[in-house]
C-alpha cells in the first residue's frame, strides 16, 4: 500500500514538474524577463536574445523569416523559412541585401549606412527590441529603410530599436530585397510565377515579414492588433506601396511616412519592366531563366544597376498609386507624414538664373511661368534657393502634401509635418541644413549614434529628439501623436492645411507653401 502510495506520489510530482516545465517554457516564450538573455520560439525554430547594459531592453538580432532567397529561389516569392534545430543565438544582425560598397557621401556619413559586411542574396532577416518588463499587448512598429530601392539595410546605426523599445513599443526592422534582386520583371518570371506577375519581391519580402510579425510578435509581448508600419525615402515609398497593396490588408493598421511616395507619376508597368528585364538578360547572354539564376550577384548588379524600384505588376500593386487612392481601394489607415525643409540639397549641383530659368522652360513649357512665380529667379542667390526648393518639392512635397490631402478628403485621419532642424554640422556637412534623412535619428530618439566630430550637437537637438520620440511613440500607440507636455500637434484638414514645425521651436503653423505644392503636383500629373 505504501508503495502505491509512493508511486502515485511520484507520478504527480513528476507531471507537476512536466506542467512546471511547460509553463515555464511558455512564459520564456512570452516574457523575455524570466532570465538575462531569453528563448523565444518563432516560427522555424528558437531564439536566444541578449540583455542591454542598462537591463532594461532585450534585442534578438539576425531572424530568419523567410528562406533565403539564393539559387533557384531568386526572383521568388519569399518562401517558408528554413527551420533549426537547437537555439539560435539572436544577437548580430544578419547579412544586407547585395547592393554596392556602402561609403560616406553628401550628407551621409557612416552611422547613416549600412555596415561594410556582411552582404548577401541570403539576406532576409529581421530584428526585435523589446522592453524588460513582460507587458502583453504592446504597439509593435516596423521600420522599412530607404536607400532609392537599390541600397539599405537594417543595420544601420541611427535605426536601432532600443530607444522606442524603451517607450513601451516594440521595434521591428526589416530585410528587403533591393537594386536588379528585388525589383526584376522577365516573361519567363511572370510565366512560373503562379499569379501572372514578376518583379516586386522587395515589396513581397516586406509583406512576408509583416505576416511574420502576426504570427510571432506577441511572443516578445506585442499585440498584432496595433502594428504600425514606418519608413523614410524609399521606405516611406514602400509604406506608401503597402497601403495600397490588396496583400497587405489586415497587416497593420497605421502608417508613418517620412519623405516619400508616388502619387504624381506611375510606377512603371510589367510590360516596361519586363522588357528592361529582357534587355538585361541579353546584354548578360543568358537566354534561360536557369542561366539568369545561375549568374554571379556581381555581374547582376553591374548590368542592373538602374534597375529599381516597384512594378505595376497588376498582383502586389493592381493599379497606379493614385488610381488605387482615388478608388478608394486602397487599406484605410491613420497616417502621419511629412517630409524635410532642405531634402533638395543633396539632388544635383546648382545653376546660376539664367540656365536655372532656362531649364525650368525646357522642362514645364507652358506652365513654366506660373512655377517661376513660386519658385522665382530674380538673382542668382535667389535662383540656388528655388532649386533647391523646387527639388524638394517634385520629390518629396507635393508626394506627401497629396497623400495628406487625399487621406483628409476622405475622413481618414492625418498628422503632417515639417522638419526644419538644420543640423549643427562641420566642413562640407555644414551645407546641407536639415537634410534628406536627418529626421530619422531624432523620431527615434537615436542622436547618441549621430557622430559628434562631424555634427556637434547641442542641448536643444536632445530636447527635439526628446519630444519628436514622444510624438512619434504617442502616435504608434494611439493613433494620435498628443500626449502630456507636448506643443498640441492638430490634424490636418485640407480646409486649414494645419501642420507640425519641427525645429528648436516646436509649433503648429499653416503649411506655407500650399499652392506651389498643388501647382506643382498638378504638373507632374501632366504626361
Amino acid at each position: 500500500m505504501r508503495s502505491t502510495y509512493r508511486n502515485l506520489l511520484m507520478k504527480q510530482a513528476i507531471a507537476a514538474l512536466c506542467l512546471t516545465g511547460t509553463i515555464l517554457t511558455s512564459l520564456l516564450a512570452v516574457s523575455p524577463s524570466i532570465k538575462n538573455e531569453p528563448v523565444v520560439q518563432v516560427t522555424g525554430g528558437r531564439i536566444e536574445g541578449v540583455l542591454n547594459r542598462a537591463g532594461d531592453v532585450y534585442s534578438y538580432k539576425g531572424i530568419p523569416f523567410a528562406a533565403p532567397p539564393v539559387g533557384a529561389r531568386r526572383w521568388k516569392a519569399p518562401q517558408p523559412v528554413v527551420p533549426w534545430s537547437g537555439v539560435r543565438r539572436a544577437d548580430a544582425f544578419g547579412p544586407s541585401p547585395v547592393q554596392g560598397a556602402p561609403s560616406p557621401f553628401g550628407p551621409w556619413s557612416a552611422e547613416y549606412l549600412i555596415p561594410k559586411t556582411p552582404i548577401s542574396e541570403d539576406c532576409l532577416y529581421l530584428n526585435v527590441w523589446t522592453g524588460k518588463q513582460a507587458t502583453r499587448k504592446k504597439p509593435v512598429l516596423v521600420w522599412i529603410y530607404g536607400g532609392g530601392f537599390g541600397s539599405g539595410g537594417s543595420g544601420a546605426p541611427i535605426y536601432d530599436g532600443e530607444a522606442t523599445a524603451r517607450n513601451g513599443i516594440v521595434f521591428v526592422s526589416v530585410n528587403y530585397r533591393v537594386g536588379p534582386f528585388g525589383f526584376f520583371a522577365h516573361p519567363e518570371l511572370t510565366g512560373e510565377s503562379g499569379n501572372q506577375a514578376s518583379g516586386n519581391y522587395g515589396l513581397m519580402d516586406q509583406i512576408a515579414a509583416l505576416k511574420w510579425v502576426q504570427q510571432n510578435i506577441v511572443r516578445f509581448g506585442g499585440d498584432p492588433a496595433n502594428v504600425t508600419i514606418a519608413g523614410q525615402s524609399a521606405g516611406s515609398m514602400s509604406v506608401n506601396c503597402l497601403v495600397a497593396s490588396p496583400l497587405a490588408s489586415g497587416l497593420f493598421t497605421k502608417a508613418i511616412a517620412q519623405s516619400g511616395a508616388r502619387f504624381a507619376t506611375p510606377y512603371p508597368s510589367l510590360r516596361e519592366a519586363e522588357d528592361d528585364g529582357k534587355k538585361t538578360a541579353r546584354a548578360l547572354g543568358a537566354s534561360t531563366l536557369a542561366d539568369l539564376r545561375a549568374l554571379p550577384a556581381e555581374a547582376l548588379l553591374k548590368q542592373a544597376q538602374a534597375m529599381r524600384g516597384p512594378i505595376i505588376d497588376g498582383y502586389v500593386l493592381p493599379a497606379s498609386i493614385a488610381q488605387l487612392f482615388a478608388d478608394r481601394r486602397q487599406n484605410p489607415v491613420t497616417l502621419l507624414t511629412g517630409w524635410n525643409e532642405d531634402e533638395g540639397l543633396a539632388f544635383g549641383p546648382l545653376k546660376n538664373a539664367v540656365d536655372y530659368t532656362a531649364q525650368v522652360n525646357q522642362r514645364y513649357g507652358t506652365q513654366a511661368e506660373a512655377l517661376l512665380r513660386y519658385y522665382p529667379a530674380n538673382t542668382d542667390a535667389e535662383a540656388a534657393q528655388s532649386q533647391r526648393n523646387l527639388s524638394r518639392d517634385q520629390t518629396f512635397g507635393a508626394q506627401n502634401y497629396h497623400w495628406a490631402v487625399t487621406q483628409a478628403q476622405q475622413r481618414l485621419p492625418v498628422f503632417v509635418y515639417r522638419f526644419m532642424r538644420k543640423v549643427p554640422a562641420t566642413g562640407d556637412y555644414a551645407n546641407y541644413g536639415a537634410f534628406h534623412t536627418a529626421e530619422v535619428p531624432y523620431a527615434y530618439d537615436n542622436l547618441r549614434f549621430v557622430d559628434k566630430q562631424l555634427r556637434p550637437l547641442r542641448q536643444a537637438d536632445d530636447e527635439l529628439a526628446h519630444a519628436m520620440a514622444a510624438y512619434w511613440a504617442n502616435f504608434i500607440k494611439t493613433g494620435n501623436p498628443n500626449g502630456k507636455g507636448l506643443a498640441h500637434w492638430p490634424a490636418f484638414t485640407a480646409p486649414s492645411d494645419s501642420i507640425m514645425q519641427l525645429d528648436t521651436v516646436i509649433r503648429a503653423r499653416p503649411l506655407p507653401d500650399r499652392a506651389a505644392l498643388s501647382l506643382l503636383f498638378s504638373i507632374l500629373q501632366t504626361p
